[in-house]
């Protein structure tokens, strides 16, 4: 038996018939067509191939986190969604479910994400507007009606507040008689991209880092099979940065939470494990396949290497996609149903855990049922008609993709070779390095277009006269007026003293170093809504003010 076929023995022995034995595959026949047996995984007949790419589920994961990927399951399929008033994004979250979703993901809307309740007036017309209105427990109970939380896994995209939110899904659980360690999902939590990309921060870099590393401390001790934040490229990517640096971006960032939560005295097995990513998905298929694998490669190099981490979970890099909504166009939307196909494709193809295939109507409007619907079909057509799932890694040994693999991660690594040399993510962002490189990108590609160096179909090339007909969806502003009744009608139901009590008590653990995230469970559960609690953490830490650069 040569060394190799020794490796492939031990590798089926210790790593993958452990996880088939407490994982069976699905029950699928794995053939093609024709009736060809597929493997499991094809195995590679090359020493040196073996040495750089590894097997699927070992270091450095490359070829994926899980020795069986979609044998054993599935990746979740994860629609965003969210608009208008609780009880509306109940009911999508419900159809979602019942088209064979299986997974929540909450769009909040734009006063929630920067923690003001409905009835500030800071937030008049934009209540509901692309998202869901959340001000109060109530509000998160009606959100998750008649939807049992132990049994569904929900991301909710939230950054600045996202403790607040965390803490109202807490006490709703509890409400439910879920112990908050049946709880699965994420949130987003990611602060550094919104300096740098979004735009949605509330507070200083300092107390947001603070909040992100309470986070971890307390999920690690009791939720712990939930993800303490969802590292994003997506919004660097759909702001106009290119792969390269929507990896190397990333990963910097992270670099930045592990280092924030050492300094904080925790131990980098303690917390990694619950580190996850998000990444967009865009047309290039190729190099987005290749993009997904370099940024497993290199994140493992980095755990593994520059922050000692010894538990393999905390070496795995975890990632949702969503395809690119900066992808979309208003002009021919059925044609972004082919683009999110492609785009989705290169996700499942690239090893995603999790998946959001953008609707054909995004660029124009809120999605419809319908486009949902065959948001939703796409991924289904793809796990259960395409056959790509049926062996791990299908595009290992391809040439060109294992060269785009190290060509991303070389020139990734140099990007963040760069960022430590300035003191790190946070002082790349402080000084605007980050977010010129990004504006330069896009730029570039804005530049490609007009001059159509580079072709959008329906865009700038193959145009047609066209009507636009489709059904479209819109809030009714009686959502806003309705929305901010009912709160009303809850905070006049409260009792002045405890609400001033509660108030005080969290304004005293944000002076102080104690973690804040029992305080805002029970702030919650005694009906002070997010406005009030976002309130009090800009009265002791200010609001952030983004620099101007010369």
């Amino acid at each position: 038996m040569s060394e190799l076929e020794k490796e492939h023995a031990r590798w089926e022995e210790e790593t993958l018939n452990p996880v088939i034995k407490k994982y069976p595959e699905r029950k699928d026949a794995f053939t093609t067509p024709s009736g060809i047996p597929l493997p499991t995984v094809a195995l590679p007949r090359d020493q040196d191939y073996m040495e750089k790419q590894g097997f699927p589920g070992e270091y450095p994961y490359t070829r994926g986190v899980q020795p069986t990927m979609y044998r054993g399951r599935f990746w979740t399929m994860r629609q965003y969604a969210g608009y208008a008033s609780a009880q509306e994004s109940n009911a999508r979250y419900r159809f979602l479910l019942e088209q064979g979703q299986t997974g929540l993901s909450v769009a909040f809307d734009l006063p929630t994400q920067i923690g003001y309740d409905s009835d500030d007036p800071i937030a008049a017309g934009e209540v509901g507007k692309v998202g869901v209105a959340i001000s109060s427990i109530e509000d998160m109970e009606l959100l998750f009606k008649d939807i049992p939380l132990d049994k569904v896994s929900t991301s909710m995209t939230i950054n600045a507040p996202a403790a607040v939110l965390l803490a109202m899904y807490v006490a709703v659980a509890k409400k439910q008689g879920v112990e908050a360690g049946k709880l699965r999902g994420t949130i987003q939590n990611d602060i550094l991209k919104e300096y740098v990309a979004r735009g949605t921060y509330i507070f200083p870099p300092k107390p947001s880092m603070r909040l992100i590393t309470d986070t971890f401390e307390f999920c690690k001790e009791n939720i712990p099979h939930w993800n303490t934040i969802s590292i994003s490229g997506y919004h660097i990517r759909e702001a106009g940065s290119t792969a390269v640096q929507e990896v190397a971006f990333t990963l910097a960032n992270a670099v930045a939470y592990v280092e924030a939560a050492l300094k904080k005295g925790q131990q980098v097995d303690d917390f990694a494990p619950q580190l996850s990513f998000f990444f967009a998905c865009h047309n290039d298929f190729l190099e987005e396949v290749a993009k997904f694998r370099a940024a497993r490669r290199l994140w493992a190099k980095i755990m593994k290497e520059r922050f000692g981490a010894k538990n393999a979970n905390s070496l795995r890099l975890r990632f949702h996609t969503q395809t690119g909504g900066s992808t979309l166009t208003a002009q021919q939307p059925e044609n972004n149903i082919v683009r999110t196909t492609i785009q989705a494709l290169a996700a499942v193809l690239g090893g995603t855990q999790s998946l959001h295939t953008n609707s054909m109507d995004e660029a124009l409007w809120l999605p419809t049922e319908k486009s949902v619907r065959i948001a939703l079909r796409t991924q289904q057509i793809i796990a259960h008609e395409s056959g790509v799932a049926d062996s791990v890694d299908p595009l290992a040994g391809s040439y060109l993709v294992e060269y785009l693999t190290d060509e991303i991660e070389k020139r990734a690594e140099a990007y963040i070779e760069r960022i430590d040399d300035m003191g790190g993510a946070l002082s790349a962002i402080e000084n605007g390095y980050i977010q010129r490189e990004i504006q330069e990108s896009a730029y570039s590609y804005q530049k490609a277009l007009e001059g159509h160096h580079q072709v959008l179909v329906g865009v700038n090339d193959y145009q047609i006269g066209e009507t636009i007909e489709l059904e479209s969806l819109k809030v009714d502003p009686a959502v806003e007026r309705g929305q901010v009744e009912r709160l009303k009608q809850f905070k006049a139901t409260r009792h002045e003293q405890q609400v001033q009590a509660l108030l005080n008590g969290l304004e005293r653990a944000a002076r102080s170093e104690q973690n804040l995230l029992p305080v805002m469970i029970e702030s919650v559960e005694g009906s002070l809504t997010l406005g009030e609690m976002c309130g009090v953490l800009r009265k002791v830490w200010g609001e952030y003010q983004p620099p101007v650069w010369a």
